[in-house]
């Protein structure tokens, strides 16, 4: 509040007065709502009772910047209102992201059961699921998947799509269920790898 009421240019002195009539007497705010009383801890150096902070919620801020009108109350509002578009951006890439990886889970686990009835068994096949991990980050990214956990900071147990974009997430599953497919047909890893590379050749040429 106090940030707001800076910002609008209005008189130092008065700001217990003005959260008093516009804060506390507002009858279209409520307390736990709109905005929190703070008591400040410590005693007041003007004397009295100890002062009071006021946190406000960005649409009550934004109701409190139109009241005050100017130009300076125009650029809060235009201040808060970006907030707000801003919030519902983020919201939306949050549920995509969570769309998608929910989706990843399902795919990661159809590529691991056609790796399971579709590849002969091995001592090597325990490595065929990391190995193609490797190869669609690899194809896709133009870098190792070791240098891509490290370019994201990715701590170990954590999962590199924890970092990664919705899009980006997309795209590995698209790859994931293209080789699905491909090892359903028949093909084995060199062949696959030779396909992806091709197909992702600009990818794979910035990784030198």
């Amino acid at each position: 509040c106090r940030n707001l009421y800076e910002f609008l240019g209005l008189d130092d002195t008065h700001f217990s007065r003005w959260c008093k009539v516009n804060v506390e007497d507002n009858p279209f705010a409520a307390e736990g709502d709109d905005y929190k009383v703070l008591a400040i801890k410590g005693e007041n150096p003007q004397g009295g009772r100890p002062g009071k902070e006021y946190l406000l919620t960005a649409a009550f801020a934004k109701k409190l910047a139109m009241q005050s009108g100017g130009e300076r109350g125009e650029q809060a509002r235009a201040y808060f209102i970006a907030c707000e578009q801003a919030l519902v951006r983020i919201a939306k890439e949050k549920q995509q992201w969570e769309i998608e990886r929910a989706k990843g889970v399902i795919i990661r686990h159809i590529l691991t059961d056609t790796i399971k009835m579709k590849i002969a068994d091995s001592p090597h096949k325990k490595f065929a699921y990391p190995n193609y991990t490797k190869l669609i980050y690899k194809v896709i990214f133009g870098k190792p998947l070791k240098e891509l956990e490290a370019d994201f900071g990715v701590k170990p147990k954590e999962s590199i799509r924890d970092y990664l974009n919705a899009e980006q997430l997309k795209e590995i599953e698209s790859v994931e269920m293209l080789v699905s497919g491909i090892i359903n047909i028949g093909m084995g890893y060199d062949e696959i790898k030779e396909f992806l590379i091709q197909r992702y050749q600009s990818n794979m040429m910035l990784a030198g």
